[in-house]
C-alpha cells in the first residue's frame, strides 16, 4: 500500500519564499522611484503656483515683493503673500494664503532685489518633464 504524504517539502517552501522576496524587492524599488517623481512634480507645481501669485501681485502693485537677501518661502515669516509682500500673516489683498514650502534641505528661496524681476531657486531630485535633476531657477520668464 502506498503512503500518501500531505504538505510541502522544505525545498518547495524555500523556492516560494525566494520568489516572494524577489517580487517584494522589485516593488519597493519601484515605489521609491514613484515617490521621488511625485515629490518633484509637487515642487514644479508649487513653483508655478507661486509664480502665478507673484504675477497677480505685480499686476496690482507694479512691482514684485522686494527681498534684498534670499528668503525661504513657506517658513513662519513668509507663509503668506498679500499686499505687504511675503509675511507671516496676510493683510490687505491676499494673493496666496498659504505659500508652499519644500521639505528639501534647500527649500524654495526667493530673491527680488529691485522689484522688477525675481528669482526662485529650487532643487529637483530627478528628471521631471524637460527639467533634469539638480538646481533650477524660476523667473518671470519661466523655469530654467
Amino acid at each position: 500500500m502506498k503512503k500518501i504524504r500531505k504538505g510541502f517539502t522544505l525545498i518547495e517552501l524555500l523556492v516560494v519564499i525566494a520568489i516572494i522576496a524577489l517580487l517584494s524587492t522589485l516593488a519597493v524599488v519601484a515605489l521609491n522611484n514613484a515617490r521621488t517623481k511625485s515629490r518633484d512634480a509637487k515642487r514644479v507645481s508649487d513653483i508655478k503656483q507661486i509664480q502665478t501669485a507673484l504675477e497677480l501681485y505685480y499686476a496690482d502693485q507694479a512691482a514684485y515683493p522686494k527681498a534684498t537677501a534670499a528668503v525661504t518661502l513657506g517658513d513662519s515669516g513668509t507663509s503668506c503673500l498679500s499686499t505687504s509682500g511675503f509675511a507671516a500673516t496676510c493683510s490687505g489683498t491676499t494673493y496666496m494664503g498659504q505659500v508652499p514650502n519644500d521639505s528639501n534641505a534647500t527649500g524654495y528661496n526667493y530673491l527680488s532685489a529691485n522689484g522688477t524681476t525675481y528669482d526662485i531657486f529650487f532643487t529637483l531630485e530627478g528628471q521631471t518633464g524637460s527639467l533634469v535633476s539638480g538646481a533650477h531657477t524660476a523667473t518671470a520668464n519661466g523655469i530654467q
